[in-house]
């Protein structure tokens, strides 16, 4: 199953390629931001959730729709996959 995960972005690593920092239940992962960005205005973005999908912010949402959201995929148990997942790939 593919999933949406939310996560915040906490830095643009490269503007020029639309790169940030996003973290997601204490793991950081670097996300690809051109599908929320908004031209000369990716330094807005940073504290910002967005829905992870595939290593792109796929949309903007609100802090409440993240928390609910890790929520009930905690409660499906369906976030512990994607998490180890993105563990495993932030290794060097």
């Amino acid at each position: 199953m593919c999933l949406g995960i939310p996560g915040r972005i906490t830095e643009i690593i490269d503007a020029d390629r639309f790169l940030a920092w996003v973290e997601v239940s204490g793991v950081r992962r670097k996300v690809n931001v051109t599908c929320v960005a908004e031209p000369g205005r990716l330094d807005d973005l940073v504290g910002a959730w967005v829905l992870l999908h595939v290593g792109f912010a796929m949309s903007v949402i609100d802090e409440a729709e993240a928390a609910r959201t890790l929520e009930v995929l905690d409660a499906l148990g369906e976030v512990q996959d994607e998490l180890a997942a993105m563990r495993e790939s932030a290794r060097p």
